[in-house]
């Protein structure tokens, strides 16, 4: 026995034993301590779907455009579901389509997504598995802006002008076959109520072909400035007194003047070719002797405005007996159509020479000192002006002799009032309706 206990192989044996007792004891330690903690020598595999993940593309952007690429993807991962979560949480994986071979050719092709950055231990499945998109070679060409509006929101006797843009023209990329469709590049001034004034502001470009479906190309600039003026007609009548009531017993009404004795109506051209003038009612009874008066004007039907809402009216009295008191006068609606606009009448006496006025409509406005890349627009181009002098003097002066400029040397883009300057005749004074002119300033479009 002690031989055998002694022997190489003995030992041998009981080396082994111990060591296969050992590993059976430290395994059973492992799997111990595993399950104390909760954990399992299989990890739980599960499947966890991520939404609208999002995609890039990669390719010649300075020289190539794709479309038809979805923006986004949903990814299915399969795997341990400590993996899945954190994968969920994290998004650090990215879904492309690669298009970066210099070689490649134009035109339609299939492409396959791919996903990188993802845990090696989990599975990705992409839905849709394909996209179908278009390679194209990358064009920039320049286009002239079309603005355009509402015009169904002018209100009733304004109109519009052409509305002006700046910059002009717009620099368009895409793909060649995009640019080549390309029919009308429009800029669509929003307004939401009634236009009655001139607007000036900000426009979106649009690119639209020639069933006007909207384009998607690049709009540089994507906005451009508007400016579209809206005005009104205009007509200068004379203002005409029209006597009410009756004098009191023993006073004559000897005149009636009115200052200023024009206004200006504001309307469509159809109102304003039916008025000839405006009368101002003009209640006598009431007059004791030289009056003078500030009376409402009414603004006459379908016109939208006047110049003026006040005048001022003089009337020049004087005592009668009551013979001739009793005696019609003349009425005002009687005189000649010449005597009652009193083109020419008395205003005052100084000394021996009498002080007489004369007024002539509708002079020309001229605008000086336009410069060459500007246009000028005047709201309304003619003016009335009343001259103060002398019989004989004012009898010489014709309507050709009156010369009304306005100065826009100095005057940037946009809508100014000037002062009138006024040539007239030596030895007479002038008095003007309005001392100043409405001018709008635009720059001329460039020659082609």
């Amino acid at each position: 026995m002690d031989k055998f206990t002694n022997s190489a192989w003995f030992m041998r044996i009981v080396a082994f034993a111990l060591a296969a007792l050992l590993f059976i004891s430290i395994n059973f330690e492992m799997e111990s301590d595993k399950k104390s903690l909760g954990l399992s020598t299989a990890p739980e595999i599960s499947t966890e779907t991520i939404e609208n993940v999002p995609v890039e593309v990669y390719y010649d952007r300075e020289n190539l455009v794709v479309s038809g690429v979805p923006e986004t993807v949903d990814v299915t991962l399969k795997g341990a579901k400590s993996l899945l979560i954190n994968a969920k949480n994290q998004r650090n994986f990215k879904v492309y389509v690669d298009l970066s071979d210099p070689e490649i050719s134009m035109g339609n092709r299939t492409v396959t997504f791919k996903i990188s950055d993802l845990n090696e231990k989990l599975v990705a499945t992409i839905d849709p598995e394909y996209a179908e998109v278009n390679v194209q070679e990358r064009v920039t060409k320049e286009f002239k802006v079309e603005a355009e509006f509402n015009s169904s929101l002018l209100e009733e006797g304004y109109t519009a002008g052409q509305p002006t843009v700046s910059p002009k023209t717009v620099k368009i990329t895409g793909a060649k076959d995009a640019i080549e469709q390309i029919s009308y590049v429009k800029a669509n001034l929003e307004i939401s109520k009634g236009l009655n004034e001139t607007v000036n502001g900000k426009a979106t470009v649009k690119a639209l072909d020639r069933d006007l479906n909207k384009l998607d190309v690049t709009i540089e600039p994507a906005s451009v400035a508007v400016s579209l003026k809206v005005s009104i007609p205009s007509k200068t009548v004379p203002i005409t007194p029209k006597q009410t009531g009756k004098a009191k017993d023993g006073i004559r009404i000897k005149s009636i003047s009115v200052d200023p004795n024009e206004v200006t109506l504001f309307g469509s051209e159809t109102s304003l070719e039916k008025i000839s003038d405006v009368n101002l009612p003009v209640n006598i009874s009431k007059i004791d002797g030289d009056t003078e008066l500030e009376l409402d004007l009414t603004k006459p039907g379908n016109v939208q405005k006047m110049s003026l809402g006040k005048a001022k009216v003089k009337i020049r009295t004087e005592k009668v007996n009551a013979e001739e008191a009793n005696a019609d006068p003349v009425k005002e609606e009687e005189k000649p159509e010449t005597e009652q606009k009193q083109e020419e009448k008395v205003v005052e006496k100084d000394g021996p020479a009498a002080i007489e006025s004369k007024t002539f409509s509708n002079i020309k406005i001229v605008p000086v000192g336009i410069q060459d890349d500007q246009e000028a627009e005047l709201e309304t181009d003619v003016a009335s002006i009343t001259l103060l002098g002398e019989a004989d003097d004012l009898k010489k002066i014709t309507k050709e002799d009156i010369n009304l400029t306005v100065d826009v040397s100095n005057l940037d883009e946009g809508t100014h009032d000037v002062e009138l300057a006024v040539n007239a005749p030596a030895g007479v004074t002038w008095e003007l309706v309005s001392k100043t002119a409405s001018v709008t300033i635009t720059q001329k479009d460039e020659e082609t």
